[in-house]
């Protein structure tokens, strides 16, 4: 079995621009496509402007960047997980692995028995950011990020950004989300 690496420009790119004395990098770390699923096929793909990370497949293998020393990619395994280190700026922690099921049916993503979608379980730790930061998971890391999913509770539909439920939502002191009714705009 092998995993099939897809064209970067074919895809969204899901990438991490970072500065490394005033030269700007793109890192992509991304999940080949499969046709089935093998824990010891590597499906991971990693990207430094463009260029493949080639990493030998053996847990604990190291490629350090000729480009930007302080870079670092560690196999955390012999396939399909490694840890992505700058060091002083930040780790990333990625590990490729199969859509199951289960998530493509409530996700629906169309897994067939004949195909599979692989994905990344991702944690990040960040030593150090500008003000700055944006994308999705960057945006949560800002000093002046809201959080739009708040709600009063964990089963209040009151959030912001809900779908669910009548009329406007309006933020209180406090951080309080309140309903507010279409017509008289009361809380």
């Amino acid at each position: 079995m092998a995993c099939h690496a897809t064209s970067p420009g074919s895809r969204p790119s899901p990438y991490m621009l970072f500065n490394d004395g005033g030269h700007n990098h793109h890192l992509y770390v991304g999940a080949r496509k499969t046709i089935a699923w093998d824990d010891d096929v590597d499906c991971l793909e990693i990207l430094l402007d463009g260029e493949p990370v080639i990493l030998p497949e053996v847990a604990d293998a190291i490629w350090t960047s000729a480009i930007v020393p302080a870079l670092s990619v560690t196999r955390t395994k012999a396939a399909n997980g490694a840890l992505v280190t700058l060091d002083g700026r930040f780790k990333i922690r990625a590990n490729a692995v199969p859509i199951t099921g289960e998530e493509s049916r409530a996700h629906r993503y169309g897994v067939t028995a004949d195909d599979c979608l692989a994905h990344l379980d991702l944690a990040f730790k960040f030593n150090e950011l500008t003000a700055d930061v944006h994308g999705v998971v960057g945006q949560t890391y800002r000093a002046d990020y809201i959080n739009k999913f708040a709600a009063s509770g964990l089963f209040a539909a009151d959030c912001v950004v809900s779908r669910f439920g009548q009329g406007r939502w309006r933020r209180r002191a406090g951080g309080v989300v309140r309903r507010c009714h279409p017509m008289t705009g009361d809380g």
